[in-house]
């Protein structure tokens, strides 16, 4: 993969992988407070890596593959 595709998926990752972490931090803070920040972090990574896996990666793929590869989509 060439750097330009690699700034590319990193730019839709980041745009992606932004709202996520946030709104996960909005649901988990008043769940766990209290808890060190490596207790929160122990339950909010899990849930993170399954969404990036499951849910981000496979649609950022369908929906910018062409973009991020450098090519104009199909018609």
């Amino acid at each position: 993969m060439s750097l330009a595709a690699r700034l590319r998926l990193t730019l839709m990752m980041t745009l992606a992988v932004y709202p996520v972490v946030t709104l996960y931090l909005y649901v988990l803070m008043p769940l766990t407070a209290g808890w060190t920040i490596w207790q929160r972090s122990l339950i909010l990574v899990p849930m993170m890596s399954a969404t990036i896996v499951l849910a981000v990666v496979p649609f950022i793929n369908r929906r910018f593959g062409a973009f991020i590869a450098g090519r104009q989509p199909a018609a």
